[in-house]
């Protein structure tokens, strides 16, 4: 019987996944790959919550700041890296934590991505001038229309998510979601894969106070000297790209922060709704910690 692990921590945003996972990876003496699309970029720090300096000291990670806004990097590309990765680590551990709430990235790693077609550039330059010219409004309604599946569990609020899906349909004539619910992919390791959530009230409070945290901590200087580059995919992300509106003088710093964090609930929702589709995982109240060890520790061992 295979006696490796990958302990998938998954769940939505400013839960409290970080923390967890960092007092998982210290329980079983282990290490941490993200699966946090966002904070794979070295540029984005505060706005994407990366692990504070405390905790990557205390647990070495993999896939923070590894890769630059200027890069392509897509979920096959991750899945393919991070497999790769594991192989190394399985030869000196026996358990491995993935965390983050990028459920795509999670589920190229655990199931595979079929094989995507490569896009054509002028198909990639229609999408791309279409949404600078008339914005994301339209290319949402027409996700809506040709694949309501990917736009049910989407990140609506990063374009990036929903021109890869455009592509893929314009390509190919078949939606998005249908080449991500293809038959698994056979991996040589065990997987345990668990949800932290609280309750409604009490997470939008939270994402409510981090918000404010970050702007107590730099956000608003990181975005100013990113704005130059604004019209990178990256980018165009929560956090980011609604204090590029404060700074093109169409809303006010405070219509910008409450953008910020109405974006970030919106975007927890579609988190949990996408971790829901899957019964692979165990649901925990983020708050017991000591319980969900327990349900780790007799996973690993039963």
């Amino acid at each position: 019987m295979n006696k490796k692990f990958l302990i998938v921590i998954a769940g939505p945003t400013a839960v409290g996944k970080t923390a967890f996972a960092v007092t998982a990876a210290q329980y079983f003496s282990t290490e941490i790959i993200s699966a946090d699309s966002r904070q794979f970029y070295k540029e984005l720090s505060i706005g994407v919550a990366r692990p504070s300096e405390a905790e990557l000291s205390l647990v070495k990670h993999h896939f923070i700041a590894s890769h630059s806004i200027h890069d392509y990097f897509t979920a096959g590309m991750y899945e393919l890296s991070v497999i790769e990765l594991l192989n190394r680590l399985f030869q000196n551990h026996d358990v491995i934590v993935l965390t983050g709430g990028s459920g795509l990235y999670i589920d190229a790693v655990c199931n595979g991505i079929d094989d995507l077609p490569d896009i054509d550039m002028d198909i990639r330059n229609k999408v791309l001038e279409r949404y600078e010219n008339e914005g994301i409004e339209p290319l949402v309604e027409d996700l809506k229309s040709i694949d309501p599946a990917y736009y049910q569990t989407a990140d609506l609020a990063n374009p990036k998510r929903i021109f890869k899906a455009l592509e893929i349909f314009y390509m190919t004539g078949k939606p998005y979601s249908e080449f991500l619910t293809n038959p698994k992919k056979e991996r040589n390791f065990n997987i345990i894969k668990i949800v932290l959530n609280k309750a409604r009230e009490e997470l939008y409070q939270q994402i409510n106070q981090r918000v404010d945290m970050m702007m107590e901590t730099g956000l608003l200087d990181e975005a100013r000297n990113l704005y130059p580059l604004r019209k990178l995919n990256a980018l165009n992300t929560v956090g980011y790209k609604e204090l590029f509106e404060y700074f093109d003088n169409k809303i006010t710093l405070k219509q910008a922060i409450d953008k910020i964090k109405q974006n970030t609930r919106h975007y927890a929702k579609r988190q949990i709704t996408w971790f829901k589709r899957n019964n692979d995982y165990t649901w925990f109240d983020a708050t017991n910690k000591e319980l969900i060890l327990q349900f780790l520790q007799k996973e690993i061992h039963a």
